[in-house]
């Protein structure tokens, strides 16, 4: 099998070209062995990219764990350079068929190679049901969600219950907003929140400490995969949870542990845009 390491800020997966060889047998067992970072080729998952009849192409992700999941925001970006780089469609502006439907892709060209990416999401889904959580109504803001396992090592006492708010972008999520990012925080409770009964489909846990009304830092816990070093679809959540907590603007810089992203909510069409780099690694082939 001969595929692409690739990384959209950090966030790095396993790309494999479907277009010139026929799609891998068991796929969730092949991401668990390709993501291994000590017996595998090492990644946050797997990502497929197809012939698509309905757009340029169609990507199909994996997470580390097996599990398939339907939106990448940092994966589609390097899916979007691989795409163009690889002569599979030398256009600016692509179609990728996702999970969450058809996103349009403005790709920078620079010395013929593709270095930066700007995705329209779509809009954000706010919905609590549809989101999925079992929460109802038309928005989920600064809900109660309840710490089920007791203190965690490193935080206050008397935080038990976080004031959470709900987003989806095509796949799930949930953010919190923080005094100081720390480890108690990502590695304590984001595996908690991915697992919580109030999550369906489990969920992406976003914890996010604001420096202004255009900036933030953020670090996501991804359901599957762990912490990442960078969630595009998260950044997006966050820039959209920002606006409706009236703690930041509908454009913001977002600072992750792999690199900037930059997030637009436009109050024109509703449409959530995320900016950001794709990096191709190496190429080589799995046996």
């Amino acid at each position: 099998m001969r595929f692409t390491k690739m990384h959209g800020s950090g966030n790095d997966y396993v790309y494999v070209n479907c277009f010139d060889q026929p799609p891998p047998e068991n796929l969730p067992e092949l991401a668990r062995r390709v993501s291994d970072r000590h017996r595998g080729i090492g990644g946050d998952g797997l990502i497929l990219i197809h012939p698509s009849d309905v757009a340029d192409a169609r990507m199909q992700m994996f997470n580390a764990d097996g599990s398939e999941s339907e939106m990448c925001g940092n994966g589609l970006r390097c899916v979007g350079k691989y795409v163009y780089d690889h002569g599979l469609c030398r256009r600016s502006n692509l179609r990728i068929e996702t999970g969450a439907g058809v996103l349009l892709l403005d790709l920078e060209v620079a010395d013929g190679h593709i270095r930066q990416v700007r995705i329209d999401m779509g809009e954000p889904i706010l919905q609590g049901l549809s989101i999925p959580t079992t929460w109802t109504g038309d928005t989920i803001v600064n809900a109660e969600l309840r710490l089920d396992a007791g203190v965690i090592a490193g935080l206050p006492r008397d935080v038990k219950t976080l004031a959470v708010t709900c987003v989806s972008m095509g796949n799930p999520h949930c953010v919190t907003y923080v005094d100081e990012l720390s480890d108690d925080w990502v590695l304590g409770v984001g595996p908690r929140i991915e697992n919580d009964r109030h999550f369906p489909n489990r969920v992406n846990a976003e914890f996010v400490e604001v420096l202004s009304p255009t900036e933030a830092r953020m670090r996501v816990w991804e359901r599957g995969s762990g912490e990442t070093l960078a969630c595009g679809t998260g950044a997006c959540a966050v820039c959209v949870a920002g606006v409706l907590t009236g703690r930041t603007g509908r454009a913001i810089l977002a600072h992750l542990p792999g690199g900037d992203l930059r997030l637009e909510w436009s109050e024109q069409d509703n449409h959530v845009r995320l900016t950001g780099p794709a990096v191709e690694v190496f190429s080589a082939e799995w046996e």
